[in-house]
């Protein structure tokens, strides 16, 4: 009887362990505000969205492209990679700091409303 009940418990609880692969949520661009309409409120939010875009379209093993193209960018100070959680994190010359996942959205970061050309370095 209690091999019944303990087999019976782990068939119901194998379906809820969790997939851990947490790269195809967080690179969703299913948000509150869209990223075009986001892109519009300053320098700073494009080139953080085109910083997100950039990381989706190198995908998850790409980080140090992603963070090679986010130093291009005329007022990005500083970047940090984090590859394991997928996401960057972004300090700009203004003083804010900002953690960027990638954004999925399957536009080129070059096509990124109010972005001008990135700055050689």
């Amino acid at each position: 009887m209690t091999r019944r009940v303990s087999v019976l418990l782990l068939l119901l609880a194998a379906p809820s362990c969790r997939n851990y692969d947490l790269y195809s949520r967080i690179s969703s661009d299913e948000g509150s505000v869209p990223s075009d309409q986001y892109a519009r409120y300053g320098k700073e939010q494009a080139e953080a969205v085109a910083i997100a875009r950039r990381l989706a379209e190198v995908g998850p093993t790409g980080t140090d492209s992603a963070v090679t193209y986010a130093r291009t960018l005329p007022d990005v100070a500083d970047v940090d990679a984090d590859p394991p959680g997928h996401r960057l994190t972004v300090g700009f010359k203004s003083g804010w700091r900002v953690g960027i996942v990638p954004l999925a959205d399957g536009k080129k970061p070059a096509e990124t409303p109010g972005l001008g050309a990135p700055a050689a370095r």
